[in-house]
Order: C-alpha cells, then sequence, then structure tokens
C-alpha cells in the first residue's frame, strides 16, 4: 500500500518561499523513487497575511495542524513588522502549542573545505544538538514598568519543570542509543544560574538509567570554546531552550554555514516541525541567492520522522531491489542525490574504483579509501551504500536527483556503470532516463 502525508507547508517571508520551493523539488524527486506521496496545502501566514489582514495565525489553524503528519517552514520576519510578534506567533505559536519540545538540530560536516577550523575534517564535526523548545527564559514571562525613563526594569523569567527537563534529557538519551559512540553532554550554566541545577540533578537521575551512554558535562562558556577547539568531543549534546539557540548557531558555522544548518521541532508520535535555522534574510528575497540545502536537510529530516526510511523495488529480473534512504540528503556536483544503492557480487575493490572514479570533486562527497567488502555497510557522508551479494548475479546502482543537473548527475551514473563493466542503463528503475533522472 502507498503511504500517503499530509503537510502543511508555511513559506513564509524574505527566502522562504524559495528555499521551500527548492526543498519540494527534491521531495517531488523522492516521492517519484520510494512511491509515496504527499497531500500539500500552503498556509499563508507570515508578514504579507499580516500587513493585509492584520492576522498573525489563528488558533483554529493550530488546532487543524495537530491532524497532519508534518510542517515545513520557510522563514518567518520582517523589518516592516515589529521584532518578534511574528516569530512569537508563529514559531514559538507552534512549538508551544503543539507542544514540540525537542529541537533537533543535526552539525555535521560534509567536506573540510567548508569548515573555517584548521585541520578538522567530516570525521571531527558529527553532533547532535538536543535543545529543550518550550521552557526556559523563551516561556514568554517578561515585562517592564517605567518604560523609557532613567528607571525602567525589565524582567524576563526562566522557566524549568522536572517534566520539561527530564523528557528532553530521556529523548537525548535514547536518540545516543542509535550512534557509535553513545555519549550524552549536558551543556548548562548551574554555577551561576542556580536554577540549572535541576538539569544536572535529573540529567544524573536520567543517566543511570543508560549504564551503555557514556555522559559529559559542559558549562555554556566552556561549551563554545570547545566547539571550536575540538568539536569532536561532542556527540549527543542536550542543553536548555537558550543556549541551544545560541550554540546551534556556532555550530552551523563549523558545519559550513547557516545554508547547511536545519532543525527539526518534535514531539515523537505527534504532528512535528521542520524548518532551515536560518532567519528570513529579507534583503536576498527573490534575488535567487539563498542556499536552499539547508530546507532540503530539513526535508529530509520530516521523511525520516514521518518513518519514509527505506523503499522496496523490482529490479529489471522481478528480484527485490532493497533501496537506502540518506537520513540526510547529500548534494552531488550541482544536484542531490537522494539514493544510491549498491547490491553486488563483483570484486569489491572494483567497487571502491568505481566510486572514486564516479564521484571525484564533487562537492560535500567524501569517499573511502580502502575497499569495501561484501556486507560492509560504507559511509559517503551521510549517504548509506549497503555492498550485498546480488540475488540476479548482477549489480543494480539507480539514483534520483533533481532534474536541474541531468548531466553531471547521469555521468557519474554512467561512469559508475563503465567502471563496473554494467550495460548503460543496467539498472534503473522504469520511469529514469538514459542520464539517471526521474523522468
Amino acid at each position: 500500500m502507498t503511504s500517503a502525508y499530509d503537510i502543511a507547508l508555511i513559506p513564509g517571508d524574505g527566502i522562504g518561499p524559495e528555499v521551500v520551493r527548492e526543498g519540494l523539488k527534491v521531495l517531488d524527486a523522492c516521492e517519484s523513487v520510494f512511491g509515496f506521496s504527499t497531500k500539500r496545502e500552503e498556509l499563508p501566514y507570515g508578514a504579507e497575511h499580516y500587513l493585509k489582514t492584520g492576522e498573525t495565525m489563528p488558533d483554529e489553524e493550530f488546532d487543524r495542524l495537530r491532524d497532519r503528519n508534518a510542517v515545513l517552514l520557510g522563514a518567518i520576519g520582517d523589518p516592516r513588522v515589529e521584532v518578534g510578534l511574528l516569530e512569537f506567533a508563529i514559531i514559538a505559536g507552534l512549538r508551544f502549542k503543539l507542544d514540540l519540545y525537542v529541537n533537533l538540530r543535526p552539525i555535521k560536516l560534509y567536506d573540510a573545505r567548508f569548515c573555517p577550523l584548521k585541520d578538522k575534517g567530516p570525521a571531527d564535526v558529527d553532533m547532535l544538538i538536543c535543545r529543550e523548545n518550550t521552557e526556559g527564559a523563551y516561556s514568554g514571562i517578561h515585562g517592564a514598568v517605567r518604560r523609557g525613563t532613567p528607571f525602567e526594569v525589565a524582567t524576563q523569567t526562566m522557566v524549568f519543570t522536572r517534566r520539561g527537563v527530564e523528557r528532553i534529557i530521556r529523548y537525548a538519551f535514547e536518540r545516543a542509543m542509535n550512534r557509535p559512540r553513545k555519549k550524552v553532554t549536558l551543556i548548562d550554566k548551574a554555577n551561576a544560574l542556580r536554577s540549572q541545577d535541576i538539569w544536572t540533578r535529573t540529567f544524573a537521575e536520567v543517566g543511570a538509567e543508560y549504564p551503555d551512554i557514556k555522559t559529559d558535562h559542559a558549562y555554556i562558556d566552556a561549551a563554545c570554546m570547545w566547539m571550536i577547539k575540538n568539536p569532536e568531543w561532542f556527540d549527543v549534546a542536550v542543553t536548555p531552550n537558550l543556549f541551544g539557540d545560541i550554540i546551534t548557531d556556532l555550530g552551523a558555522m563549523v558545519q559550513g554555514g547557516m545554508g547547511i544548518a536545519a532543525s527539526g521541532n518534535l514531539h515523537p508520535g505527534q504532528t512535528s516541525m521542520f524548518e532551515p535555522i536560518h532567519g528570513s534574510a529579507p534583503k536576498y528575497k527573490d534575488q535567487n541567492k539563498a542556499n536552499p540545502i539547508a530546507t532540503i536537510m530539513a526535508v529530509s529530516m520530516m521523511l525520516e520522522y514521518v518513518g519514509e526510511v527505506e523503499a522496496v523495488l523490482k529490479d529489471t529480473t522481478g528480484h527485490d531491489l532493497e533501496l537506502t534512504f540518506c537520513p540526510h540528503l547529500l548534494p552531488v556536483k550541482r544536484g542531490i542525490l537522494t539514493a544510491l544503492h549498491v547490491r553486488t557480487d563483483h570484486a569489491p575493490d572494483a567497487l571502491a574504483t568505481a566510486l572514486r572514479t564516479a564521484y571525484e570533486g564533487a562537492p560535500f562527497v567524501h569517499v573511502v579509501e580502502a575497499p569495501p567488502r561484501l556486507g560492509d555497510v560504507v559511509f559517503t557522508n551521510d549517504c548509506r551504500i549497503s555492498v550485498h551479494p546480488a540475488a540476479s548475479g548482477r549489480a543494480v546502482v539507480f539514483s534520483a536527483i533533481d532534474n536541474l543537473v541531468k548531466g553531471a548527475a547521469g555521468q557519474a551514473i554512467q561512469n559508475l556503470n563503465l567502471a563496473m563493466g554494467w550495460e548503460e542503463d543496467a539498472g534503473l528503475p522504469s520511469g529514469f532516463g538514459p542520464d539517471g533522472v526521474a523522468g
């Protein structure tokens, strides 16, 4: 049975609509390859809607969103509107009203050339920041008296509850269970902000339930230092709302820039929202200069969240062809490689040679030097290539890519076919053209 997902789109302001548009191109390609479908509704909320109607986002819309599988958001914010008004009403509104208590921000470097740190490569920058998303300094409890006078007083209250702190910490430990290093670091400032002692105590109590997970601790100022000096120190980190907001922007620059970094606002098992972490950048609106990769990554996180992780197709001999979906989409040359799966009983060293030949010089691609063995799982960044004996006695490879880049991607597929000694179109599922592009 074909899976169908109900997705709400909020392109928003500034560069939001154009990066969402590019993300949807990749979603279209994924649907055509993996056989699922999405029902999409674009919602108008943002600056233009507010300026025309005086409405930010009505309560009944939040109620309707609870019936969706996911929300994809572009960016919110416009200089014509009071600072924070739209952001708090729409972004914070989604987080608080849908109780999206996890802000999940992967920080992963795809190519050393994009890292501003000396001598750091993809192996050094691979962390998962779990930011508490509904409490802390962003709880909305603030005020001011005697505004505009020399005696003005302004306050903002941080709020931490045992329930809120425990559930995000527990989520971080659960994520660490599925990562090779199995380590969780608590980032707080409990030595100065004594209310954060609740984080220290809860982290220790929950950590005791996970004896296989290593634990560590860093105060926020030290964590910022370590992220620059030794980013490889981090695996999974959990932190209060404000600190998570700050440190993940720092992490975004370590991984190559704000145009790459994505986030998921999650309540596991319920409607969740996915977005690039960058802002609306209104000065770049409609100039087609904005990097859409962060939004494409957000689409990838969304698909992983709804469970669209694997698909099964039939190759031309009728045997099952397993396809492995990338947890984070991998840019290839000027396009987007959404999936690559090799199933072969050919010589393993030939496979390694073919990979190096096909992807040499492609941005964001790191090709392993050691030849894989049958049964190995090879990682070219986040693109997982599993090597298995072929039931049909031959190899199959295909990719689903952005239609804008037929030439580069098609050449990569052709190079791989030639290096492996396959027929020119061997293994391309029906609906793919000779250049490897879904028709």
